[in-house]
C-alpha cells in the first residue's frame, strides 16, 4: 500500500491526541506488525505531519506493551525524516522542576525484553548511538522553547526504566547518584529504532514530578502525573507549532547516514 508522504513524524502522549486540525485518519500496516494506532495525517505550520499516540488512541498500551518498531517503522512509510517524541517524565534533580522541559541529549537504557532492533540477522549492524539525539533538531527546540518563555534545560540524561511500576526510592536515589536528571518508560527503544532507519530524533520531556528519591517529596502517583502534565500540554503543543515550521528541509547531520559504515 502507498502512504501520503509527510515531512515529520510526532509520537505523542497524553493530551496530544488533538494536535492535528481535521487530519485525515489511516490504518498502516508493517512488517512488525500493528502499531499503536492509526496514523493522523495533517499539516502544522504549511508542513506535513504524520502524528501517531504512543500508548494507543484511549491510552491503553502500557510503556512495556508498546511495539515500538511498528510505531517508527510506521513513520518510515509515510517518509517521515524527523521525529518529535514529546513525554512526560520525572526529574532527578531539585534543580530541574515540575513544569520545566528538558531536551535530552542522552539516554541511559534500563529496560527488558523490548524488541530494540530490525537487524535480527542474517544481515549484522552496529549503528553508533554515541549521540542519540538529533542536535539540529536540539538546538530548534531550545530556542524556540526560550522565545515562548519556557524554563527549558539545554541537556539532560534520560533514564529509560521498564515500568509500568515508578522506581523504588533506592532505585531513584541510585539514578540521581549518577548525574541524570532526567526518568521515563518510553525513550528506549523509541529513540534508537529512528536512528536504525536514518530517522532524526528529537526528545521534549515534560517535568510533571520529582521521583520518589528526591528528599522530602512524597512517592509520584499516576493521578499527580496526569494533573501536572494537563496543566502544562498547552505549552508542549505551542512549542510544537513553533518548532516544527522552523525545521529545515535538508539534513546535515549524523542522524542521515547513520547506516554508512555500520554493516559488518
Amino acid at each position: 500500500m502507498t502512504y501520503p508522504q509527510a515531512e515529520i513524524g510526532v509520537f505523542g502522549g497524553s493530551g496530544l491526541y488533538s494536535l492535528l486540525e481535521n487530519p485525515r485518519e489511516i490504518v498502516v500496516d508493517t512488517p512488525y506488525g500493528a502499531p499503536s494506532a492509526p496514523m493522523m495525517y495533517g499539516e502544522i505550520g504549511g508542513r506535513t505531519v504524520a502524528f501517531m499516540p504512543r500508548h494507543g488512541s484511549e491510552h491503553t498500551i502500557p510503556p512495556h506493551m508498546i511495539n515500538y518498531r511498528a510505531n517508527v517503522y510506521a513513520m518510515k512509510l509515510f517518509g517521515v525524516r524527523r521525529i518529535i517524541g514529546p513525554s512526560a517524565c520525572g526529574s532527578l534533580e531539585w534543580h530541574v522542576k515540575p513544569g520545566d522541559f528538558v531536551i535530552c541529549d542522552q539516554f541511559v537504557d534500563r529496560t527488558k525484553g523490548r524488541k530494540d532492533t530490525y537487524y535480527d540477522g542474517p544481515q549484522t549492524v552496529h549503528v553508533s548511538s554515541a549521540d542519540p539525539y538529533c542536535q539540529t533538531m536540539r538546538e530548534i527546540a531550545i530556542r524556540e522553547a526560550r522565545e515562548l518563555g519556557i524554563t527549558v534545560h539545554e541537556t539532560g540524561t534520560v533514564v529509560v526504566i521498564q515500568g509500568p511500576r515508578f522506581s523504588t526510592r533506592s532505585e531513584s536515589r541510585w539514578f540521581a547518584s549518577q548525574g541524570w536528571e532526567v526518568i521515563n518508560m518510553t525513550q528506549y527503544p523509541e529513540c534508537y529504532l529512528a536512528r536504525e532507519l536514518e530517522i532524526c530524533y528529537c526528545n521534549i520531556s515534560l517535568i510533571t514530578d520529582h521521583d520518589a528519591g528526591t528528599e522530602g517529596v512524597e512517592p509520584v502517583t499516576n493521578d499527580e502525573v496526569i494533573r501536572v502534565f494537563g496543566e502544562n500540554v498547552q505549552k508542549v503543543k505551542d512549542l510544537l507549532f513553533k518548532m516544527i515550521p522552523a525545521l529545515p528541509e535538508e539534513r546535515d547531520c549524523v542522524c542521515a547516514s547513520a547506516l554508512s559504515g555500520a554493516e559488518f
